[in-house]
């Protein structure tokens, strides 16, 4: 044993002689790669397979280096380079969200994003949704509302009827009345107008529903938590089974909200988006725990 001990301080001193500036920087950039891709695969079903795999190539490093199963050697190195091709098609839907996440970190280093009109606008905006969701909570009427941000929402916009509408409480009562034609799938609201609503979203594949102790969730909310998860909008649900209402920002949801909570949110939400823009907008793009949204949350 102090042989060991020995031979890991040695080799620990090698390392940090022969460590200069280029190799700190290397290592850090390692680090940052990693980290990041560990943020984007965050509460996804991704992170079990990257612990599956993490855990496959430690034990196929670890036997592949025992001299006593020389069989078993050559199999692992022949068949590991099918495995690394294997990768890219098992993490298929994750790299491509990974790599729409980098292509909107652009338009919000150089300050450029969506404009959703000036905040007195979507100060009335945002009542008006407020209004509409506790009348609609009263009367456990289902409805979900999508509020736009920096990312386009067209393609989603483009699967339902369009509409370019004011927003006001009244007309989304209206569209979310049971049983009238627009009553099903989403309402955009895009720069202080509807523009289109029975919209069509993604749902989500998290898991984090299905996680829930209550699990009182139906397509409304999978539907509000796929938009958050690959786009930065703000979804907001009102329960068709209990009338209660949720938002959701960034693949986390905010249940059980009374009218002025709610409002609390959603203002503390696109305030923090007029003024994320530059250095200040990556890092709460990256960064979503240090927002004012999740301390509402706690």
């Amino acid at each position: 044993m102090p042989d060991v001990i020995v031979d890991l301080f040695n080799n620990l001193v090698f390392i940090f002689e022969r460590l200069n500036w280029l190799a700190v920087i290397d290592i850090l950039l390692v680090t940052i790669i990693i980290f990041i891709v560990l943020r984007l695969v965050r509460e996804t079903q991704a992170v079990a397979l990257l612990r599956g795999v993490i855990i496959l190539i430690a034990l196929i490093a670890l036997l592949s280096n025992l001299e006593v199963l020389p069989a078993f050697s050559w199999l692992v190195r022949t068949t590991l380079p099918a495995l690394l091709l294997a990768i890219p098609v098992i993490f298929a839907p994750e790299i491509r969200r990974a790599l729409e996440r980098l292509g909107r970190v652009g338009p919000i280093l150089n300050g450029v994003g969506q404009s959703t009109g000036r905040y007195s606008d979507i100060e009335e905006t945002i009542e008006s949704v407020v209004g509409a969701c506790a009348r609609l909570a009263s009367r456990k009427h289902g409805a979900l509302i999508v509020m736009q941000r920096y990312d386009s929402l067209q393609d989603f916009i483009e699967t339902g009827v369009r509409m370019e509408a004011d927003v006001s409480t009244e007309l989304l009562l209206q569209i979310f009345y049971p049983n009238t034609p627009l009553h099903d799938g989403a309402v955009i609201i895009s720069g202080g107008y509807i523009v289109a609503a029975a919209c069509v979203l993604p749902l989500s594949a998290s898991g984090v529903l299905s996680r829930s102790p209550e699990r009182q969730f139906g397509l409304r909310h999978r539907a509000a938590l796929g938009i958050s998860e690959v786009t930065d909008a703000v979804a907001v649900i009102v329960s068709e089974e209990t009338g209660s209402i949720s938002v959701v920002h960034g693949g986390r949801m905010i249940r059980r909200l009374d009218p002025e909570r709610l409002e609390n949110i959603l203002l503390a939400l696109f305030r923090s988006f007029q003024s994320s823009t530059g250095l200040r907008g990556f890092i709460q793009k990256w960064f979503p725990e240090s927002s004012q949204e999740n301390k509402e949350e706690k």
